[in-house]
């Protein structure tokens, strides 16, 4: 018997297997208990703007690692700390060898930027992340681009379902849990004059159930309900309804974006004292629904 191509036949089963219990998701990761009533409506997968990361790399199709945005200083997005291996999207931190300056800025750490060339409305989004443990961001959000909008639609609205950070490098109260927790928010700003749109923020900043944002991989949602109601959900369970600030009517673009804050400055030993692992945030499956009759 030739036991290398029955080793080969059983892994090529296996993970055939797998590929198959994946394809099969038919709604999102709720917890038991925790699904909506959807009256007689069902989801569907936006398979554009969903991914497993099974490939050896980035489906170009579906996302661009640079938007425009090179990030905020001293965090510059570099394509080479995108990677796609293990089944899982990789953006790894790191300090630069020198300084960069580029537009009048000065960048001395290296982040990354994944964002997706479709823009949808109402759906649930979904991520199951492991964030990094370094003082840099591990996000998963939406934003919608003003490039081709008009009048009073000329307007920024974000939706965050998650930002957090594995080191906090700041003593006010806000930030003390940003390491343990799912920080999301509904965002209007950029408001055009003379229209009647708040320049406001409501969102929610609920605690894991136990350890930090880089300890295990946890699953963050977002059902984008309406113009006038966001459901926040983590690992599956409601955490809370909000009403964003002004109407959220526009398409928005997903980010996965690990960057600086302007609130969590560089720690004085530069911040990147763990392994590759450890300044790597990891995102294992990302996935998009929308309701259909």
């Amino acid at each position: 018997m030739n036991y290398s191509k029955l080793f080969l036949r059983t892994v090529t089963v296996l993970l055939f297997a797998i590929s198959s219990s994946i394809t099969a998701q038919k709604a999102p990761s709720f917890a038991d208990g925790q699904a909506p009533n959807l009256e007689g409506k069902k989801w569907k997968l936006v398979k554009n703007m969903s991914d497993e990361f099974n490939k050896k790399r980035l489906d170009p199709s579906k996302w661009l690692t640079s938007g425009g945005w090179i990030g905020r200083a001293p965090g510059l997005f570099m394509e080479d700390n995108i990677s796609v291996k293990n089944g899982s999207l990789h953006i790894t931190a790191y300090k630069l060898p020198a300084p960069i300056t580029k537009h009048n800025k000065v960048f001395t750490h290296g982040g990354g930027y994944v964002g997706s060339t479709e823009s949808l409305t109402y759906g649930y989004y979904e991520c199951r992340m492991k964030a990094n443990k370094t003082f840099m961001s591990s996000t998963f959000w939406l934003i919608n681009e003003g490039k081709n909008l008009s009048g009073c639609d000329k307007r920024t609205v974000e939706l965050d379902i998650q930002e957090c950070v594995g080191e906090i490098n700041n003593k006010k109260p806000f930030a003390q849990n940003f390491d343990q927790s799912m920080h999301a928010n509904t965002h209007s700003r950029n408001i055009p004059e003379g229209c009647d749109y708040a320049k406001a923020t409501a969102g929610v900043n609920q605690n894991l159930d136990s350890g930090k944002v880089y300890d295990d991989y946890h699953t963050y949602g977002a059902w984008w309900k309406s113009k006038t109601e966001v459901q926040f959900f983590l690992d599956g369970k409601l955490i809370k309804t909000v009403t964003p600030p002004a109407d959220f009517d526009i398409p928005m673009h997903l980010r996965m974006v690990v960057e600086t804050y302007d609130w969590n400055p560089v720690p004085a030993d530069g911040g990147m004292t763990g392994n590759e692992k450890e300044r790597t945030t990891s995102y294992d499956w990302v996935r998009v629904w929308r309701l259909t009759k």
